[in-house]
């Protein structure tokens, strides 16, 4: 982590949270000295494993420093980073990132491979980290989002944010930075440039479609199809999800069907396939983000994937390292024109992903 020809200097650590304390302990058991914590709400903290926590313009002044910023918060990362850039102070001369921080040692991987060597799509996510800190979108549209205003609603008691005119409920037990850096978060996904989008010009709803969102969570994309769809089919599990689909979706009682459903290739145990949900029954359009259970979604869907015509399918390729190449084999394999989403993503959550790190976002497939 630090290196010893800054050892002249004093050694603070910016975050004196979880993840400052962990660096801070990591420290000390190398034998290497913090002189204190740097945090934005240092009159409230005061003191942290018996040091004294400043805020950032008591420490920054004093020239003779060296920071390791320790938290996890990728908002509050990215607004350190330019604060100390703004201030005229340089990575690795200044300060560094935690090697705790999730991500940060592959960021690292990345800024030391030969970029001259490297295709154009990997020097575009060299680039990005050589002015930021990790991010698993690691492209510049992230900058354009903001976390929107959060509204109440007095007859729910639930919280909700306007999108695009409609109201899109929240867990009730989230608070309102919760829930607008959540929103935040699924703007950057769906940007016209993220990995993890998942419309494009060939892969529209149109008027009268049957919609299966799987893995629906708050219900973003299918409210953005609302109108258009004749039927929408939300699989979701988890009650806090059930209860905002319920609220969000309220104004379109009659085109919304809740399944509390795990979707997989068996039935039975809270379980069912698509094969057997939609006996019968008509789907033109399915979206697919399920933990990396999608490879599960599409061997107990064989009746559909070859008698169906006109039929789209979104699949979620990042979860698991070979979920790109199966997935796109399997739908090839039913006749299904394919193509990947653009860029890459780097899924730190997979606690098996290892080198070169980056996943394709998504699989769509049509026929």
């Amino acid at each position: 982590m630090i290196m010893y020809k800054f050892a002249t200097k004093d050694i603070y650590i910016w975050g004196a949270g979880e993840w400052g304390v962990l660096t801070a302990l990591d420290l000390e058991l190398k034998g290497i000295k913090i002189k204190a914590f740097i945090d934005t709400n240092a009159t409230k903290i005061k003191t942290r494993l018996g040091l004294i926590v400043l805020t950032p313009e008591q420490i920054l002044s004093t020239g003779n420093f060296y920071i390791i910023i320790s938290i996890q918060n990728e908002e509050a990362l990215f607004k350190i980073a330019e604060f100390l850039k703004n201030a005229g102070f340089k990575e690795n001369k200044d300060y560094e990132y935690s090697e705790l921080i999730p991500g940060t040692e592959i960021r690292k991987y990345f800024l030391q491979l030969n970029r001259e060597k490297q295709p154009e799509d990997i020097k575009e996510i060299i680039g990005f980290f050589e002015q930021n800190p990790f991010s698993i979108f690691p492209y510049n549209f992230i900058h354009k989002y903001k976390r929107p205003a959060v509204f109440y609603d007095n007859d729910s008691n639930m919280k909700y944010i306007l999108h695009n005119g409609k109201k899109l409920y929240m867990p009730s037990e989230w608070n309102e930075y919760r829930a607008a850096n959540y929103y935040k978060q699924l703007c950057i996904e769906q940007d016209i440039d993220s990995p993890h989008r998942y419309e494009t010009e060939n892969y529209v709803v149109k008027n009268g479609d049957v919609i299966a969102d799987i893995g629906s969570a708050e219900g973003i994309w299918a409210l953005d199809n609302v109108e258009k769809a004749s039927k929408i089919y939300l699989f979701e599990c988890e009650e806090k999800w059930i209860k905002t689909l319920e609220k969000t979706f309220e104004p379109y009682q009659e085109k919304i069907e809740i399944v509390s459903s795990f979707v997989s290739n068996i039935t039975g145990n809270g379980r069912i396939t698509l094969d057997d949900f939609f006996y019968q029954k008509e789907v033109n359009f399915i979206k697919a983000d399920i933990e990396g259970a999608e490879l599960e979604l599409l061997l107990g869907a064989k009746s559909i994937l070859q008698n169906k015509n006109d039929l789209k399918f979104l699949l979620c390729a990042y979860h698991a390292e070979n979920d790109e190449v199966i997935l796109k084999y399997l739908l090839e394999e039913y006749g299904f024109a394919t193509e990947y989403s653009k860029g890459y993503m780097l899924f730190i959550y997979d606690k098996k992903i290892k080198e070169p790190y980056v996943r394709r976002g998504l699989i769509r497939g049509q026929k």
